[in-house]
Parts: structure tokens; sequence; C-alpha cells
């Protein structure tokens, strides 16, 4: 992507915005060489080749996810250079044929954009929002709807002290060096973090759950809004408001941990689990809001 176009064809940056079921996948990041692991990213660009590039097509990924963690929407940027004499692809054109040439039913590209030249899909990248849903009411591991298994963290506890963990995230609002929520040797090169939102609140079920079941399970979604965020700091931080939830720390304990800056403690090295992690939505303040960003679903929150 960095040499020149050709005489007579047109290189176009395109944002694409993407959602996927993180189930099966390495994470987003394409797996290079004779792995056998894969990544969302691999299964994008082998779809973009049947774009005939003149140029290879790399996607450009906004925020990496682990293994097992799912996006509503997730974004990258991307550049199709045309042959000489082909004008470049209309945006819904692109994420027409991006969707019939992907391979795996759990990715689907949502919608595309042109976007500048120089548009970088990470570093632009003003907002990013994680969902975190839990249940409560599961006491066996086959108690938890089929429909819902891998789409969240099922407690073994009847109830979960919701002001408690309301309270106790109050402690992470802000900006606050955020080493302590961060994986012990992450190279970053500062752990200073600015938490916009975080919430706690009552969270939808998947509507195939029987009303038998909805009458038992109850479901709570956690949100965390920043620029960027540490290696896994939001399941830490997760794992940390289910314990205060629990009752196993008090409110105040949060902003202890936070201010010991350290990621060995007892309770920060706690992380939940990767499948009850969305990626939601990648917000965009450079672009216009109303033709350039996409939300994702509304799926398992009141918000």
């Amino acid at each position: 992507m960095g040499s020149a176009p050709a005489a007579g064809s047109v290189r176009a940056r395109y944002l694409v915005y993407f959602q996927y079921v993180g189930t099966d996948f390495n994470g987003v990041a394409a797996v290079r060489g004779a792995q056998r692991a894969v990544g969302v990213q691999n299964y994008l660009e082998e779809a973009a080749e049947r774009l005939n590039s003149v140029e290879p097509v790399r996607f450009t990924i906004s925020s990496r996810t682990d293994a097992g963690v799912h996006a509503l929407s997730n974004a990258a940027h991307l550049d199709v250079q045309r042959r000489p004499g082909r004008p470049p692809f209309p945006p819904e054109v692109l994420t027409e044929a991006l969707n019939t040439h992907l391979r795996h039913p759990a990715i689907r590209v949502l919608r595309a954009f042109r976007v500048p030249s120089d548009f970088h899909a990470r570093h632009a990248a003003t907002s990013r929002t994680y969902l975190y849903r839990l249940v409560t009411g599961c006491h066996r591991s086959d108690e938890l709807p089929v429909f819902e298994r891998n789409l969240c963290w099922a407690l073994r506890a009847d109830r979960l002290d919701v002001a408690a963990m309301q309270e106790a995230a109050q402690h992470l609002l802000g900006t606050h060096d955020f080493s302590a929520f961060q994986s012990a040797g992450s190279p970053v090169p500062s752990p200073v973090r600015t938490l916009r939102r975080v919430s706690v609140s009552p969270g939808l079920a998947s509507p195939l759950v029987t009303p038998q079941e909805s009458r038992k399970l109850q479901f709570w979604s956690l949100e965390f809004e920043s620029q960027s965020f540490l290696y896994r700091q939001v399941r830490r931080m997760t794992a940390v408001l289910v314990a205060v939830g629990l009752g196993a720390l008090a409110p105040a304990q949060v902003k202890t941990i936070l201010e010991s800056q350290d990621p060995l403690g007892k309770h920060q090295t706690r992380l939940a689990p990767a499948h009850g992690l969305f990626l939601k939505s990648v917000l965009y303040g450079s672009l216009d809001a109303a033709s350039c960003t996409l939300q994702g679903p509304q799926f398992g929150s009141h918000e």
C-alpha cells in the first residue's frame, strides 16, 4: 500500500465497519505464517482478494480484540487500487462484494465510507465503547440457554450488589494511571487513560430465552467508554467490579487498587472471561457524525 498508484489508476481509501462473533477466532488480528490459528482479519483480507486490486488489500484494524471477544462494530481502513480506467468502487458496492466473498458466517461487513488518503482507523478514533454481559441465577453451566453460551459470563450467584458496583465504578472515572488494570509487562508508552463513562445496569437477554428461564436468570450490562484502553483493561476492571458485586471487595478498595498501580496485586490479576466482552462501537469525531459513524446494535443493554 506504500507504493505510488500505477499510471491512470486511482487508489481509494475506505473506512469499513464490521462485526463478528469471536468464538472461533484467535482474535481480530490476522495470523501470519503457517499457524493453524486464524484471525477475523484473515477472512476479511481473503474476501478482499476478490476485488482484484492492483496492490494486495490489507486491513488496518482500529481496535484489537483477543481470542473469544466479540464485536458489534469494529472498524478498519483499507486501500483499493483498481486497474487503469476503472473508477473506485462505490462504498455500498464494496460492502456487498466483501460480504459476498466472506467465507465465515460469523463475520459481517456493516457499512463502508470513502475517507481521505491519510485517514487512519486506529489513530483517528475518538471514542471506543466496550460492553460486558453478565448473568446471575445460573448455578450450573447446563442451565444457561444454548443461545447465550459464549456470549456472557454466567456467575454462580443469585444476585449482585449493583449499587455497590456502581459506587465502585465511580472511582474509575476520569484520568488515571491504570497500570493496576493492565496485563503485567504490556509494552505501552503511557498507562494513563481517561475513562469517560462506566455504567452497570440491567441487561436484555436473548429473545430466544424461554419465559421460565427469564424468571430465574438476570442479565446485566457493564459499559466502558474511553478513547483507548490498555491491554485487557476492560476485562480486569470487570473482574474487580464483579468481586464488589459478590461482596468479596468493598467499593472503596477499588480506589486503593487503582492507586496502587500494581498489576500483580491479589485482586486485579483476575480476568473476566473473553466470551462476555463485546466491542460495541468505534467513533470518529473528525468525520461527519451523520454519515461516517455507526453504533453497534443495542444488544444486551437498555442504554
